[in-house]
């Protein structure tokens, strides 16, 4: 490879970038301009022209697909085979750190990771067992994932929450199921790196080995870090031999934990660090970038940047005004059709964007009206499926026979008449001597003189289990078949999950079970990869780091963008505008953006107001076509909530709600989204009630 071929078709800034290694650098990056190939090109320029060697750069993405895209894109250039540069998530980082390390934390090497499925089985478990209502169990995990996200432990939640009421509950929930991690040797994925920040502090001389192994660091779309992930690393940062990309603007994962002060944060902690901006778009056409720079910059709280397009002028933003979402539905579908018939776009060309899942329902019955192939990011995963999680569950038995989470699931799968109330007893009884499941029902099995059928059916149930480990060193595949075979599973399945059974088994001919594992449990929906053939569906959060020529964008109204949720404070629809500028920066030739002024929310069908970032679109970019009234309220664009808003009440924890039949009652919990959304409300007289908010008829008081 020739330093020329390198920097072929960079701009003179992106060069600038990549050749910078004096100290810490901060490339500001707009939309579209090509920071994730600065890091790409410059985790080369490393290698090949500093003389670094390739496991010394630690190179960090958001996602697996854009790790997956980087090592891809690096084998290109060197015209060889993908090698194993460090190159992933923070998560994936951490948890090769602790494969090595974890043993200081009292932890065995082999732990397990438990995936969003199995943190939610064990909370379950444990409010059932604190008699606290279950049906909180999405709620509690969230507020566990954020608690881990913001670095903050079990002991400090303790000593500084308010002591009652629901805070109270959570605090007993979260030492508990620490605790019960620890005892099942395994780790969640949010452990992995508030696990791994906690090794850095305490062990200083591990973070020292780290600090001198990775001579350099890379990092892409830092803006979206939680503030574990930025400790952690803050922490390997120390050599100040780093550069990170970042835009302020493109800062959409606040629910998971992610803190859009990064920059500032990275600024005061290494002020010399160099600031170079990257403002040349790449992707988008001139009257696309004119558009969603005129949205965005009405944010105040932002670094100043200017986005200048490099393409041409190109279509006009579409921008139409229905009558019905069901109308809408159809307009889109036309497009779509339309565009696909000009030949110079596929289906895989073209997605359609949304706020909340919900808004996918008519989209996609008009789109099988029409026959138009289409999938779903985001939706159902092959590994979600309950047969594909049944066999998981057992393999990560098979690699940690401690992990009661996965016991629980299989060991009456088949039915082999271990009942409730046996599991139950066994399970006071490992509280009590404080082992595992797998440990207490071996000792059970050992006690000389036991032969009640009870006893026999678990001892059956250890020699299958044994018999599986001694195969763990085989390919997946291979022990797949001896699951079946073993156990089994599978005698009553439909012809259907045997296929997708059959599929997984394929998949996994040449993988090892630790690399199987751990590949499941670092997956999120943001890896789902778009297929060629199919219109991509998808909310505005998970097209982060995807592109396509054309792109839709639906349900420009208020409540849904902005999302009524947010319309609180200035700072909740600053959130919203990068989320609706997020999506548009997705698109590179043609954008259409719709609403609707009716469209059913919450099962009501209701009268909707334009969103108020049409204010900010000029109209000379755009093609505005207006078939029902389109009146933008002159309050709306100044932080104040519009008096004919009606999307929906905004329901809060400790809120007071009135119900026509039980009464005045406080919200303790509320999860989901759109017609989803569920609370659950104390009412004195009938206590915990779980209510369907379309359905619960709540006035809020």
């Amino acid at each position: 490879m020739k330093r020329d071929d390198l920097f072929e078709g960079l701009s003179e800034q992106q060069k600038e970038a990549i050749c910078y290694v004096e100290g810490p650098l901060l490339v500001l990056a707009g939309a579209g301009s090509g920071k994730t190939k600065v890091i790409t090109h410059k985790l080369l320029y490393l290698e090949r022209e500093e003389g670094l060697p390739a496991e010394g750069i630690l190179t960090v993405t958001l996602t697996n697909r854009a790790a997956s895209e980087i090592r891809h894109t690096v084998a290109e250039f060197m015209n060889g085979p993908e090698h194993n540069y460090p190159i992933g998530t923070p998560r994936w980082h951490c948890l090769q750190i602790l494969r090595r390390e974890i043993t200081a934390l009292g932890y065995g090497t082999d732990f397990v990771i438990y995936d969003d499925d199995d943190r939610e089985a064990l909370i379950r478990h444990i409010l059932r067992e604190f008699n606290i209502y279950e049906a909180l169990y999405k709620g509690v995990a969230s507020r566990l994932g954020y608690l881990k996200a913001s670095l903050v432990w079990p002991e400090e939640f303790v000593s500084t929450g308010d002591g009652f009421g629901f805070d109270e509950k959570l605090a007993k929930v979260y030492v508990r199921y620490q605790d019960e991690l620890k005892r099942c040797n395994a780790v969640d994925c949010d452990d992995l790196v508030m696990l791994t920040v906690r090794l850095f502090r305490e062990f200083p001389e591990i973070l020292e080995q780290y600090k001198e192994r990775y001579q350099y660091i890379l990092v892409d779309d830092f803006h979206d870090l939680s503030p574990a992930e930025y400790e952690f690393l803050r922490l390997l940062f120390a050599n100040r031999n780093f550069t990170v990309t970042a835009d302020d603007d493109q800062c959409i994962m606040k629910f998971k934990g992610g803190e859009s002060r990064n920059i500032y944060k990275l600024e005061e902690d290494f002020p010399e660090v160099r600031v170079l901006p990257l403002e040349k778009n790449f992707r988008s056409t001139q009257n696309i970038v004119k558009v969603f720079g005129s949205v965005i910059s009405r944010n105040t709280s932002r670094k100043d940047k200017r986005i200048r397009p490099l393409r041409e002028k190109g279509e006009k933003v579409f921008f139409y005004w229905l009558p019905t979402e069901e109308d809408e539905a159809k307009y889109v579908v036309k497009n779509i059709r339309e565009v696909y018939l000009r030949g110079e776009y596929s289906y895989g060309d073209m997605a359609i964007l949304y706020r909340i899942p919900s808004q996918s329902r008519t989209i996609e019955e008009a789109l099988k009206r029409e026959k138009i192939p289409y999938r779903v990011i985001g939706g159902e995963n092959f590994y979600e499926r309950k047969e594909i999680r049944d066999l998981i569950a057992y393999l990560k038995l098979i690699q940690n026979p401690h992990d009661n989470v996965s016991l629980r699931r299989v060991i009456n799968l088949p039915s082999r008449g271990i009942g409730i109330q046996t599991l139950t007893k066994l399970e006071q009884e490992s509280k009590v001597k404080g082992t595992s499941l797998y440990e207490t029902i071996k000792e059970v099995c050992s006690k000389r003189g036991s032969n009640q059928p009870i006893v026999e059916r678990l001892r059956s149930f250890v020699k299958l289990i044994e018999a599986l480990r001694k195969r763990a060193g085989d390919p997946v595949s291979e022990i797949l078949k001896s699951i079946m075979e073993l156990s089994g599973y599978g005698l009553n399945l439909s012809e259907e999950k045997l296929q997708y059974i059959g599929e997984l088994m394929a998949s996994t001919e040449e993988t090892g079970l630790e690399e199987f594992l751990e590949k499941v449990s670092l997956m999120s929906s943001y890896d789902d990869v778009c297929e060629k053939d199919s219109v991509s569906l998808m909310t505005i959060p998970m097209s982060r780091g995807l592109e396509f020529p054309v792109v839709f964008i639906i349900g420009l109204e208020e409540g849904l963008i902005p999302y009524f949720k947010t319309l609180e404070d200035e700072e909740g629809i600053s959130d919203e505008r990068r989320l609706f500028y997020l999506g548009m920066t997705r698109a590179k030739d043609i954008l259409f953006l719709t609403g609707a002024k009716k469209r059913r929310v919450l099962s009501r069908l209701q009268e909707q107001e334009p969103s108020r970032f049409l204010k900010d679109i000029p109209r000379q970019y755009c093609a505005w076509i207006e078939k029902s009234p389109c009146h933008i309220p002159a309050s709306l664009g100044d932080g104040k909530k519009p008096k004919t808003f009606r999307v929906a009440t905004v329901y809060k924890t400790g809120c007071r709600v009135r119900h026509p039949k039980w009464g005045i009652g406080v919200i303790r919990e509320c999860y989901g989204e759109g017609d989803e959304m569920k609370v659950c409300v104390n009412f004195p007289k009938v206590g915990l009630k779980r209510l369907a908010i379309k359905y619960a008829q709540l006035e809020r008081l």
